[in-house]
């Protein structure tokens, strides 16, 4: 059913997504585009851009939930917001198809440019049960429900009579041994020593925290020398690290198979089954007329608008993980493209919302050209690794990894707005502790409202006592019956 929506009637740039790239293009444009007499608009299914680093703190109780988020509406005053998700674009003809929430029905959004920002989702593979049983670690979303089946499995427990579901609820499983899962297990592994220390009926020992990666190391961003560094300070934390190991099936119990041989490796019961295994450009990408290559990709140039086999498709930009842009500085992944990381998202969109206005106006465009600064990762308070490019590269780990890891994002997360409140977030932690209070009941609000409406029956008025029987009858016979 058509919407009845009504869009601002100016030349439009369409922008479909609000994550880095999408919000970075709208804060850079919006001005220019409406003092040209144009409008920027941003489509995305969610009211807010989530920054995706602070997730694994927000999983582990350092970051409240709404602070690793930035409003679009807020923050993108001079630009018209729409929450839905394109489905379609048909460039040819400059319109897109945008379903709007619920059942609002869908909207044709016409255009003069067109900015790909969509970003990336998790990247599943074919195993047994894993959709039924995984959570991944990629939205706003996950994270806060990740801390509160994490502290909820731990409640659980401490009550839990029969030792099988006990061992069961306190055993943890991350599948992906990239920066998200590692952080993600850090953090998590902290919340739970934490939970398990509040808590008198449970002990350290019986909590089972265990890491799967296929390869033969972990964090590929990072030295072999700090990834073994890493796998020694998991493994001194409990943690157990399983590297050349995969998930074969997630069907009642965890098989896992060596990687080599595909041998049996182990097999146990888990309540918690956390998917960190990589991403994969969002497939809105296939609903387009736009190259593609072989990983889904749309297929840009160096200066980030959109080319196939035909040359240059006109009016046509896109940037972040759903672009292939190619790595100038020839260190970027085997194929040649740049990293799909928030590092590049945020540069490229700058240069992207630069060289879409000066092609307006016929001006040379500047091909992007990022030196990687490095990588940085933390693990709880004063605890991370950091691989530094500034003058040489320079490793780290400990204390000074973790002060470089709050440095950078507290730097890197949008808005001035937003970094306070994530400051003062981390300085709470600090000197307050880890939060471990869970909210329980979240994916059914409605639930305590519901039991006082629909209150139980009263219970039926019991039956009276039958007369005790005596030699004199206790009935009385009405006059005149015999």
């Amino acid at each position: 059913m058509p919407s009845s929506l009504q869009l601002v009637d100016r030349p439009r740039v369409l922008v479909a997504g609000g994550g880095y790239v999408g919000l970075y293009v709208a804060l850079n444009l919006q001005k220019k585009i409406a003092a040209a007499g144009g409008i920027v608009t941003v489509v995305d299914p969610n009211p807010y851009m989530t920054y995706q680093p602070f997730l694994p703190e927000v999983a582990g109780g350092n970051i409240e939930a709404r602070h690793a988020v930035v409003s679009l509406r807020e923050h993108l005053k001079g630009s018209e917001v729409i929450q839905g998700s394109v489905t379609s674009i048909d460039h040819a003809n400059r319109k897109a198809v945008v379903e709007l929430p619920g059942d609002q029905g869908t909207i044709e959004v016409p255009y003069v440019d067109v900015v790909l920002a969509a970003g990336a989702i998790t990247r599943t593979f074919p195993i047994p049960g894993l959709a039924e049983k995984g959570i991944g670690n990629k939205t706003i979303e996950e994270a806060v429900a990740l801390r509160n089946q994490v502290l909820e499995r731990i409640e659980f427990a401490s009550t839990a009579t029969d030792p099988a579901e006990r061992r069961r609820a306190l055993t943890f499983v991350v599948v992906g041994g990239g920066f998200a899962g590692i952080e993600t297990i850090a953090e998590l592994e902290d919340l739970a020593r934490e939970a398990v220390r509040n808590n008198g009926r449970l002990r350290q020992e019986e909590v089972r925290f265990v890491l799967v990666e296929a390869m033969g190391r972990i964090m590929p961003e990072v030295t072999a020398e700090q990834a073994d560094w890493v796998v020694g300070h998991l493994q001194s934390r409990g943690i157990e690290v399983l590297l050349n190991t995969s998930l074969a099936s997630a069907e009642g119990t965890l098989k896992l198979i060596s990687m080599p041989d595909k041998a049996p490796a182990d097999e146990f019961e888990a309540d918690t089954l956390i998917w960190t295994a990589g991403v994969q450009a969002n497939p809105m990408v296939r609903s387009t007329d736009f190259p593609l290559e072989p990983r889904g990709r749309v297929r840009v140039l160096p200066d980030l608008r959109i080319a196939g086999d035909e040359g240059i498709v006109e009016n046509a930009w896109a940037a972040g993980d759903i672009a292939a842009v190619p790595d100038l500085t020839g260190k970027g992944l085997p194929d040649g493209t740049c990293v799909p990381n928030a590092q590049h998202a945020l540069r490229q969109a700058k240069v992207l919302a630069d060289n879409l206005w000066a092609n307006r106006w016929d001006k040379p465009l500047t091909d992007y050209k990022h030196k990687n600064l490095g990588a940085v990762a933390g693990f709880g308070p004063w605890k991370g690794v950091a691989n530094i490019n500034l003058f040489g590269r320079i490793g780290l780990k400990g204390p000074l990894a973790w002060l470089a890891h709050r440095g950078y994002h507290g730097m890197a997360i949008p808005t001035a707005e937003r970094k306070f409140r994530v400051i003062l977030d981390w300085f709470s932690s600090l000197f307050a502790g880890r939060d471990t209070t869970p909210l329980q009941g979240l994916e059914n609000p409605r639930a305590a409202f519901e039991t006082a409406a629909r209150p139980a029956p009263k219970p039926a008025a019991a039956a009276p006592a039958p007369a005790e029987k005596t030699g004199e009858s206790n009935v009385k016979v009405p006059a005149g019956v015999k």
